[in-house]
């Protein structure tokens, strides 16, 4: 790989701070970090390896000594880069140290000893919340208070369902979500290296910005604008053309090796968002609203540091690949920040069974009442916690060949003990040979081996409680000094989240005459999970395509269009960015426990917008649409 030699940089902050993310998830390579840093100038490198459930991973791989806390691929990225980090003085803050940043520091100060890089590494302290939250259930005999605890009781009800029996050892982790306050400490100190643990997602590029222009903590606007910047570039490809729901009217070679983002913030805040040159991939006003829509809260972006308000955000192309974004204003943060707890919640298992077209909805009946009535007979029923026969997919009429007209049943159960679910593989084995016609597995009976999970419990606590801290380390690993990160000099309380539809809405018989086509065939999205939610924004792209769109696009609307996945529990809430043709949705409790233990098959709402893209409903016939889709 050729390096871009860097150019002399102008004195830090006279000119937007550029900078390239490496990684949105646990799985991405080291050889990102690489590139990101080789093909062209940047300022900074920053990295998200962690998700929701990626800290409890981590806890249970130290107990039981197969894992040393932090992320492998956070490590494999660093030895792969330092040399070109420290050739380019390029400046690094990653979440990758999970559990244990400080021992992911000291590999790295290993790495800069033996190959002599003028190099300092610090690492994020305060995070871990574990031995507090662990004292509080032992005290108090309960966890702490929920997130969004006084406004959505019904919708969070399943989340809420800690185990009667749940000691302080069953506590797996517990992780507050920190800004960007101890980061920016250590590059005023000195540190190019900053290894943290769960830091709340974008807050890597807060601190980036922040310190490159030397802002203050209470200049909302420009700390709302690199909030937002960071929320587009933390899932790294997913700007650039991955996860992107117009990929199909593109040639497909595009997306093949997609180059990941780089984002340059301005002094204002507003920021552009882009990619090196020569890599593949698209950076286009649809990739980036797609990115802005996901995995928000509404109309506000929380962050321990800023709240960034995006009623008004705007999207504009201004290059090839280059794409700007403005109009995001900012206020105070909350009070409290969110905590993260895991505990074991028990054990799940699922097996998959296949029917070939003809009567395939009474194979399925016949399959579920067989197993039910076994284990109704042996006391067992009432033994899971879930336990769920889930039909996936409908077969092709007159098909062409088997697998177009074969389907599956997914059979997914929990239980708090492995007894039931090791029982339920002894009843279908007796009854194997009672199948319906044609029955077929796409596996093998070891799919039913019960396996261990974690129960996500989101919660709240104060941010004057947090003790965030950077730590600097000396050449022989030792903690050289140590900065508080201190807390934010000004907060704003909570507010419950606006829901609304349209004002004004204009009589849909307005627009003419309709055609029946897609959803999808005039409205891309992006949907995704927020702990037990998903969240859902949908957009359109001409100003008259608007004014039907959100007169359209109802509450009413979208809660049919949710048909069998629907429920009365669910709370709903739906807000607009009028200046990118936008509605979005947050469904409450759709996703149960949260990712972890999500009894669904889809249980990160990844595909959720596509499937409420894919319904038909009628769209007024003088709109341009697409549909080359499937």
């Amino acid at each position: 790989m050729t390096v871009v030699k860097q150019e002399p940089r102008f004195e830090k902050g006279q000119r937007p701070v550029r900078i390239a993310n490496c990684s949105g998830a646990q799985y991405d390579p080291g050889r990102q970090m690489r590139k990101q840093a080789s093909l062209g100038e940047v300022d900074f490198l920053t990295g998200d390896w962690l998700a929701e459930n990626n800290l409890a991973q981590e806890a249970a791989a130290m107990s039981s000594g197969t894992g040393e806390g932090f992320k492998k691929k956070t490590w494999d990225a660093l030895q792969q880069s330092m040399d070109v980090i420290a050739e380019k003085r390029l400046k690094v803050v990653v979440n990758g140290g999970g559990l244990n940043p400080k021992a992911l520091a000291w590999r790295c100060q290993e790495l800069i000893n033996k190959n002599k890089y003028n190099l300092k590494v610090a690492f994020v302290s305060g995070d871990n919340r574990l031995s507090h939250v662990q004292e509080s259930l032992k005290n108090n005999v309960s966890l702490p208070q929920h997130f969004h605890d006084d406004v959505h009781n019904a919708a969070l009800a399943k989340t809420k369902e800690a185990r009667s029996d749940l000691k302080d050892s069953d506590i797996l982790a517990s992780n507050a979500y920190l800004g960007a306050r101890a980061i920016v400490k250590g590059l005023e100190n000195g540190a190019d290296i900053i290894i943290c643990g769960r830091v709340a997602d974008a807050s890597p590029v807060v601190a980036a910005a922040w310190w490159w222009y030397g802002w203050s903590d209470q200049d909302y606007n420009r700390l709302a604008g690199a909030l937002i910047a960071g929320h587009l570039v933390e899932c790294s490809a997913y700007v650039t053309g991955s996860n992107f729901s117009g990929f199909h009217r593109f040639d497909l070679d595009t997306f093949v090796d997609v180059g990941f983002p780089v984002v340059e913030v301005a002094d204002d805040g507003t920021c552009i968002v882009t990619k090196h040159e020569g890599t593949n991939g698209m950076v286009t006003e649809d990739t980036v609203r797609c990115q802005l829509l996901y995995e928000i809260q509404g109309s506000s972006y929380l962050n321990s540091d800023v709240k960034a308000i995006l009623d008004n955000v705007e999207v504009h192309q201004v290059g090839k690949d280059r794409v700007q974004v403005s109009g995001v204003t900012g206020r105070p943060p909350p009070p409290t920040t969110k905590l993260a707890i895991f505990y074991a919640g028990g054990f799940e298992a699922q097996i998959l069974v296949n029917a070939a077209g003809y009567a395939t909805s009474k194979k399925f009946t016949l399959f579920e009442k067989q197993i039910r009535i076994a284990l109704s007979q042996k006391g067992l029923l009432e033994s899971f916690t879930e336990l769920e026969f889930q039909v996936v997919g409908r077969p092709q009429p007159n098909p062409h060949s088997q697998l177009q007209s074969t389907t599956y049943c997914r059979v997914y159960m929990q239980s708090m003990s492995k007894e039931p679910i090791l029982a339920l593989s002894q009843i279908f084995d007796d009854e194997i040979m009672q199948h319906y016609s044609g029955w077929h597995m796409s596996a093998d009976l070891r799919m039913m081996a019960p396996k261990s999970f974690y129960a996500y419990y989101p919660a709240i606590m104060s941010q004057d409680e947090l003790e965030e801290a950077v730590h600097l380390l000396a050449q022989d690993g030792t903690i050289a000094n140590s900065f508080e990160g201190g807390h934010p000099s000004k907060y704003e309380a909570l507010e419950k989240p606006p829901s609304y539809d349209s004002v004004n809405p204009l009589p849909l018989d307005s627009f003419g005459s309709t055609t029946s086509l897609r959803l999808g065939d005039l409205v891309l999205g992006r949907s995704g999970d927020k702990g037990p939610n998903i969240n859902c924004g949908l957009f359109v792209h001409h100003p008259d395509t608007w004014e039907w769109f959100r007169s359209f696009m109802t509450l009413k609307t979208f809660t049919a269009l949710l048909g069998g996945d629907g429920d009365n529990n669910y709370h709903i809430e739906r807000v607009e960015f009028p200046k990118i043709y936008a509605v979005h949705f947050v469904i409450y409790g759709i996703l149960g426990r949260g990712v972890s233990s999500s009894k669904l098959l889809d249980n990160r709402g990844k595909g959720f917008a596509d499937y409420i893209r894919d319904k038909y409903i009628n769209i007024p016939s003088r709109f341009p649409s697409w549909s080359d889709a499937d």
